[in-house]
């Protein structure tokens, strides 16, 4: 696997590794923090073939992410990282975008970090069309925290805060990307390792505010306190409950406790995105202002 790399990696692979993710990790920092049966280790490989597929400059791509679990993915990849601070990847993320606008700026946290406290800046970013690729790593929990009720959780389902099940609607995530105004929508769980890895290649090679929803085990705390069994058992789940439904509405693909699973690629748009409107209004505006007078003739 690895001879068939023609990538230019971070670094040289070594004679004897077996294993073509390593190129881009920092393995100096391993073994990482993630639970056995976790889905996040699933999605970094997913993320790495696209790397390697859309042949990305890797001197040129920067990976943001907050607080959580999932953030955890900026500090063990090879690439210029960011983690900072609790919901405010996207700002972060959207700052450095705009100062360097060749940068690939790859925002990867979970659904606690950008959609509790990081809601807002998720909202508009979307709504300005801001150049920058979203991956929401769902658990539909708090994980790193001890297993608190997010945005995420279904009815139902027990939680830290919430023993008796929970009450409260949850997020539909590709619903609230697409009606906020995102380029690109799609949602896959850690079973579709092909389908989003590809998803990962193709908003690396397309421009707009795109979103990649991932729903992924958290056997530690979300299975274990709803009985779920473990990872691999998840795993089975996705793979009977899931359809995909490439174009559906995403208001008809909310997600429950243990009901079906709509993936696929929802939204694939073409609108003006925020740098390039900024540059069209400050172009106009100057023209205007230095708009030489008209000469009239009494």
């Amino acid at each position: 696997m690895i001879e068939n790399m023609e990538l230019e990696v971070p670094y040289e692979i070594p004679a004897d590794s077996f294993n073509p993710v390593e190129p881009f990790l920092r393995m100096d920092r391993m073994p990482h923090i993630w639970c056995p049966g976790c889905g996040i280790g699933t999605t970094v490989n997913c993320f790495t073939r696209a790397l390697i597929n859309s042949k990305a400059n890797l001197d040129k791509v920067a990976i943001v992410s907050g607080i959580g679990c999932t953030g955890r993915v900026a500090g063990y990849a090879r690439l210029d990282s960011f983690h900072t601070t609790h919901g405010r990847a996207i700002p972060f993320a959207t700052g450095l975008k705009l100062a360097n606008p060749e940068l690939q700026v790859v925002v990867y946290s979970g659904d606690g970090d950008l959609f509790a406290i990081g809601g807002n800046h998720f909202i508009h970013a979307a709504r300005r069309n801001v150049d920058i690729k979203v991956v929401c790593v769902n658990n539909m929990i708090y994980a790193m925290t001890g297993g608190q009720t997010a945005p995420t959780t279904p009815e139902d389902a027990v939680t830290a805060t919430t023993p008796y099940g929970t009450f409260e609607p949850s997020f539909n995530l590709v619903q609230l990307a697409e009606a906020a105004g995102a380029s690109y929508v799609a949602r896959w769980t850690t079973y579709h390792v092909k389908q989003m890895a590809r998803s990962m290649n193709e908003v690396l090679n397309r421009r707009g505010f795109c979103f990649i929803e991932v729903l992924s085990p958290c056997p530690t705390l979300y299975q274990r306190r709803n009985k779920l069994g473990d990872g691999l058992e998840t795993m089975k789940y996705y793979k009977e409950a899931s359809k995909i439904r490439n174009g559906a509405p995403t208001s008809e693909v909310g997600l429950s406790k243990q009901g079906e699973i709509i993936v696929g690629k929802f939204v694939d748009r073409e609108r003006p995105g925020y740098y390039d409107m900024l540059r069209a209004h400050h172009k106009a505006k100057l023209a205007e202002r230095y708009q030489e007078p008209e000469v009239t003739c009494s």
